[in-house]
């Protein structure tokens, strides 16, 4: 017996100690609308009591404040459901439902909380606010796209038994767009598809259905009554949409430009018609003209000026008084015509004074630019100086004189001129006007103009405008007066442009190389460093260039100073899309043809659309394509982000930020529909932002299907790869052959030149025919249809005339040299024998020439292979100097 006692203590102390850990706290979980005596849990047992230590101790329940709708079996100790139990009642929209009670216990008094969660079953309808709702929309005006707000239905459920779905009745003018955002929940339109018209459909009627996502799903119903309402659907017509006038720029205010008319077939307010104007270019010509808002009669306001606008177009509004009113427009284009109103203006570009007093004739002492902004005859300009002497007035170009030295000068004498220079328009009465110009003499110069640094360095950004002033450079003289003024230029002799791209856009004088007067100007007389055009740091990263300055001396000395100007980038490409993967365009160099085979084996584009395929029921994180860009910029700018502009939402596929990898969201269906159209965004990161814009139509096949389709892609992109292997191949080989036939052309025609040396001294016995003799080196020309092959002589030419018909492709001619100075000599005088005349035959040229256009055909020959092998689309090599 007292065995069992202690038994029992260890029992209630290790029960005590369990529920002391466990917070003394039971929890169940029991549905809502669960049938009376469903039990909830095995309360006795989790208590810990024996069978029938329940009864004896009398288990009971207590829920203070409230019906509880559960009771505790005495007999067996289990918690009983004892009435209907409704989440809704009890918690509404509150999440979790949970209800706390309190279980008593005897002998001794002990309190138990028990925690009772009630869960939500799907038994709420969707509820609409009003069981119709009527709405009005008038015909024709209303344009499709319109939106309409609605009420959305309500449930009482919460979770996805609350979540509603939308659905209308089937209507060709109407559909609904439901639009979720955290501001304010979910938003309901309706939207016009299509324009109502009221004799045909005067009232539409339509069912708006709210489905929520309980299982099964339940639903609730509103009726939309749509009153299409009438409308001033006639607008005012003018008989043409564009009106041409022309009007002298001297018209007085007030002249009539024009007078519209406007007809409208409808009657009453509706066909009164008031007239509006509006100016669309210029921008700034608002208030120019006027319009009589009842006739229509256009009138001009301020005064025209044929040299700041030629050309006005105006457009013209007339409006009926229907409800809503309706408009009709046309256009009227007016011409200004010029009248001879500006006299010439004379401009001094450069001027280089003081002018030395032992100056050439000839000397440029200034460049003028002469313009009238009239135009024709008006605009057409004479010019002259006065006094016409010492100086004369040369036109170098349309509108660009230079005064020059035409007579020479004597400072001890006229130490300096002030020279006019005049100008007359062609216009009836003539308009003149003149500019003066000092033009002092100054003595001889002997220091050179010095720079204040060796090497100046330039910081540029590119895309600046042109025109902008990069840098101030100034050089230093010594001498007085004239001597020591400095005039800066850029030198563009031997001039290097570094960086990228540059020598592709080089002079033929050889590759990599441009004149920096291309890029930069020098103002003469202030040293300013001005751009020409905007830089590319793409193509040109660092300009290295020297600046001459240039005293006024005579002769004028100068001096040095390299300038490296380096470009700095910025965000000025956008990002380009790249072909996809393993199509031709990507390997480059590979022939036409075979870039159209994988363009269209592989996931290309069509009409700029990018092709993939997904199988249904693909997992989520499934990769279906790749989009692929590059950023012609460099750094941060080229930094590219890849985002999915559309569908926005919880749509089946997302885009890696930084890798451009389209991939599955979630598992896909057969409600995502057959085919998905994805709108990515590829944004760089530069300030501002660029971007680029890709499609990408992604069809879903089922999994038999999607796996044909990638394997013929596959195949058809390894069959393009084998052949453009294949012309890689043949390209390469008959490369070999040509350089083989090359080589023997070469031996050939070194055969030919010894024979031509052998027979050089048996050509020298031989009688002459007529010869032509003059300095420089001789080159023999053999030419034909495909082309021409030379080389040198000796250091005379002559000229074979004999019997029998020459070849009329055979050419001897040497480069144009100044001749030597004569020399006297005397009469009995041997020539030297490297003057003596080559001569050659005629018919020992048309043997060498012979040999040459056979060699030259061969050549022609194996390169006309070489294309067909390549398909006649692959760059053919150049054929090795001979």
């Amino acid at each position: 017996m007292g065995e069992r006692c202690c038994a029992a203590v260890v029992r209630v102390l290790v029960l005590q100690a369990a529920w002391a850990l466990s917070g003394g706290q039971v929890r169940y979980s029991v549905p809502e609308e669960a049938k009376a005596g469903t039990v909830v849990g095995r309360l006795a047992q989790d208590l810990g009591l024996e069978a029938g230590e329940a009864e004896a101790r009398r288990l009971r329940l207590v829920a203070p404040g409230r019906r509880a709708s559960v009771e505790v079996s005495g007999a067996s100790g289990a918690l009983l459901v004892s009435s209907r139990l409704d989440r809704e009642e009890l918690c509404g929209k509150s999440a979790p439902c949970a209800l706390r009670l309190e279980v008593l216990l005897e002998r001794p008094l002990r309190v138990f909380h028990v925690q009772l969660e009630v869960t939500d079953i799907n038994d709420n309808d969707p509820v609409f606010p009003a069981a119709r709702k009527n709405l009005s929309i008038a015909e024709l005006s209303t344009m499709p796209g319109s939106r309409f707000p609605l009420e959305g239905a309500s449930d009482a459920d919460i979770g996805a038994n609350a979540q509603l779905t939308y659905t209308l009745s089937p209507s060709e003018h109407f559909s609904l767009d439901l639009q979720k955002n955290d501001m304010d929940g979910e938003s309901l339109f309706l939207v016009l598809r299509k324009s109502l018209d009221r004799e045909t459909i005067p009232v539409h009627r339509l069912v708006l259905t709210a489905i929520d996502g309980g299982r099964p799903s339940l639903t609730g119903t509103m009726e939309l009554v749509i009153l299409v309402l009438d409308a001033n659907d006639n607008m005012p017509h003018f008989n043409q949409s564009v009106y041409k006038v022309q009007l002298p720029e001297n018209a007085e205010h007030g002249t009539l430009v024009i007078k519209l008319n406007a007809t409208d077939l409808d009657e009453g307010s509706n066909s009164n018609i008031s007239y509006s104007l509006e100016t669309l270019f210029p921008q700034d010509g608002k208030g120019v003209f006027g319009i009589d808002r009842k006739s229509g009669e256009i009138r001009l306001r301020t005064n025209l000026d044929f040299e700041e606008v030629s050309q006005y177009r105006l457009q013209v509004d007339a409006t009926d008084q229907g409800n809503p009113p309706l408009s009709g427009h046309c256009k009227v284009v007016l011409e200004v015509l010029d009248v001879n109103d500006n006299a010439p203006e004379v401009w001094v570009t450069s001027l280089s004074v003081p002018v030395p007093e032992d100056a050439s004739l000839g000397t440029v002492v200034a460049l003028l630019s002469v313009s009238d902004r009239d135009s024709g005859e008006n605009g057409r300009v004479r010019c002259w100086v006065w006094p016409a002497s010492p100086f004369g007035l040369e036109a170098t170009f349309a509108g660009s004189y230079s005064l020059v030295l035409r007579e020479a000068l004597d400072r001890e004498r006229v130490s300096e001129y002030e020279v006019e220079v005049r100008a007359e328009d062609g216009g009836a009465p003539a308009l003149r006007a003149s500019r003066g110009l000092r033009v002092p003499v100054s003595d001889v110069n002997d220091n050179a103009p010095l720079f204040a640094q060796a090497v100046y360095t330039v910081l540029v950004r590119e895309n600046n405008a042109a025109g902008a002033e990069l840098a101030r450079l100034w050089a230093r003289d010594p001498d007085e007066a004239a001597n020591g003024r400095v005039s800066y230029s850029v030198w563009d002799g031997g001039l290097g442009v570094g960086g990228g791209g540059a020598g592709s856009s080089s002079s033929s004088g050889g590759s990599g190389w441009r004149p920096a007067s291309s890029y930069v100007s020098v103002d003469a007389e202030s040293g300013r460093l001005w751009a020409l055009q905007p830089l590319d740091y793409e193509e040109l990263q660092v300009l290295q260039f020297e600046v001459r300055a240039v005293d006024a001396g005579e002769p004028p000395l100068s001096g040095n100073a390299t300038v490296q100007l380096f470009v700095l980038d910025e965000n000025d490409n956008a990002p380009a899309l790249l072909p996809p993967a393993g199509s031709a365009a990507e390997a480059g160099g590979v022939a036409a043809a075979a870039e159209a085979a994988v363009a269209l084996a592989g996931a290309g584009s069509e009409s700029g659309t990018l092709w993939a395929w997904a199988a249904w029921g693909a997992p989520a994180g499934q990769v279906v394509a790749k989009i692929r860009a590059v950023d012609a910029d460099s750094g941060y700018n080229a930094w590219l982000r890849y985002e999915l502009w559309e569908p926005r939402g919880k749509g089946p596929f997302r885009v890696g930020l930084y890798s451009g990898e389209v991939s599955t969201a979630r598992a896909l269906d057969e409600a995502d529909g057959p085919r998905q159209r994805l709108l990515i965004v590829v944004r760089d990161h530069g300030e501002p932002a660029r971007s680029a814009t890709a499609t990408l139509s992604v069809s879903l096949l089922e999994a038999a299907e999607a796996a044909l389709a990638a394997g013929s892609s596959s195949s058809s992109l390894a069959a393009v790869s084998r052949s453009a292997a294949g012309v890689e191949l043949g390209a390469g080989a008959a490369s070999a052959a040509t350089n083989v036939w090359l080589v023997v052309a070469i031996c050939a025609v070194s055969s030919l030149f010894l024979l031509a040396v052998v027979l050089y001294g048996a050509s020298r016995w031989a009688p002459r025919a007529a010869v032509l003799s003059a300095p420089g080196p001789t080159t023999l020309v053999c030419a034909s249809e495909v082309g021409s092959w030379s080389y040198s002589q000796r250091h005379s030419r002559s000229l074979c005339v004999a019997d029998g018909a020459a070849k009329s492709d055979l050419m001897v001619f040497s480069p144009n040299f100044p001749p030597p100075p004569p020399a006297p000599a005397a009469k009995d005088a041997q020539p030297e024998p490297s003057a003596l005349l080559d001569t050659v035959t005629c018919r020992q040229l048309e043997r060498r020439c012979g040999a040459c256009e056979a060699a030259e055909q061969r050549t022609v020959s194996l390169q006309a292979q070489e294309r067909v092998r390549v398909g006649g689309s692959a760059p053919v090599r150049r054929r090795a100097r001979l």
